[in-house]
């Protein structure tokens, strides 16, 4: 038994520990709900204070400011809508965190990240960056997790509670990492949704129903990435882009047809356009034979 195994058991047979959650929108009210289902004392406030209310009908602790709320417990969560948010919130109250942990699930960038650790150090704050990968509903599910950088030790400290929300994962001591990583995985999950748009008002042009199309649809896009994304990791860290499947020249010249299409059929093609032109810079700097893999690499040029 590892040393992670011996600390999950111990967080396991140990007294839910206390939580204070700071910021109840959809996305606070859902943590806090979770952490009061895995039986942790939870702490809620907001700016607002009738959002307490459903809270705690479940038996949360309301607060009236934020320092009672940080000083309810040695975990403080803050899930707001913007970094500047959170500074203004927190900064006035560097005293009643110093000392504790604090966990900040708040949207935003590595940069942001990484200065707000760094004011958390030089008031004696343990600092988190949390990057949630579920939406409010799957919160406490086992398809949620929770994306987590900056302090090892207080990581280790709370990840038993953190669990509560559904799971964790660990990127590393940059505080920056989480954002990043977040970042990344929403980057992926927008480029999917702007493929879904196109082809819905595509297949509804000619009154297709959205039903009748999304089983072909969802099956597709499913098979595809089950091969595009580790086969495009494995040609990005191999350095090797040759293909068997698509070369990028296949995709250049069967890409007008796309376009053509969507202007046939009634469409508008911004959300397209651009990797009409990503295709024909590859082609022209030499890169016909390769794979979709080498986008990467003309992205980051």
């Amino acid at each position: 038994m590892t040393s992670d195994d011996l600390a999950e058991s111990a967080a396991a047979t140990a007294p839910a520990a206390p939580v204070s959650v700071l910021g109840l929108g959809l996305m606070g009210t859902a943590l806090a709900s979770a952490f009061l289902r895995a039986g942790h004392p939870t702490t809620v406030w907001n700016r607002t204070p009738s959002k307490t209310g459903p809270l705690v009908a479940q038996g949360a602790a309301p607060a009236d400011t934020p320092a009672r709320a940080i000083t309810g417990g040695p975990l403080t969560l803050v899930c707001l809508t913007t970094y500047d948010d959170v500074a203004g919130l927190l900064h006035p109250h560097a005293d009643a965190l110093a000392g504790r942990t604090l966990v900040n699930v708040t949207n935003g960038t590595p940069a942001q990240a990484r200065r707000t650790a760094s004011w958390a150090r030089d008031h004696g704050i343990a600092y988190l960056d949390g990057g949630i990968m579920a939406v409010p509903p799957m919160i406490g599910t086992p398809a949620a997790y929770v994306l987590c950088s900056g302090d090892e030790q207080a990581y280790r400290t709370h990840r038993g509670t953190l669990a509560a929300l559904g799971g964790t994962r660990w990127t590393g001591t940059d505080p920056g990492l989480a954002a990043l990583y977040d970042l990344s995985l929403l980057t992926g999950m927008y480029g999917m949704v702007a493929g879904v748009a196109q082809a819905y008002a595509l297949i509804r042009s000619e009154g297709i129903g959205a039903r009748e199309f999304a089983p072909l649809l969802s099956d597709w896009l499913v098979a595809m990435a089950g091969g595009l994304v580790p086969g495009t990791a494995e040609a990005l860290d191999s350095g090797r882009h040759l293909t068997d499947v698509s070369s990028l020249a296949v995709s250049r010249a069967a890409f007008p047809g796309l376009l053509a299409t969507f202007a046939e059929q009634g469409l508008r093609t911004e959300l397209f356009t651009p990797m009409r032109d990503l295709l024909d810079r590859a082609v022209a700097e030499g890169y016909a034979d390769d794979g979709l893999s080498r986008l990467v690499d003309l992205l980051t040029a």
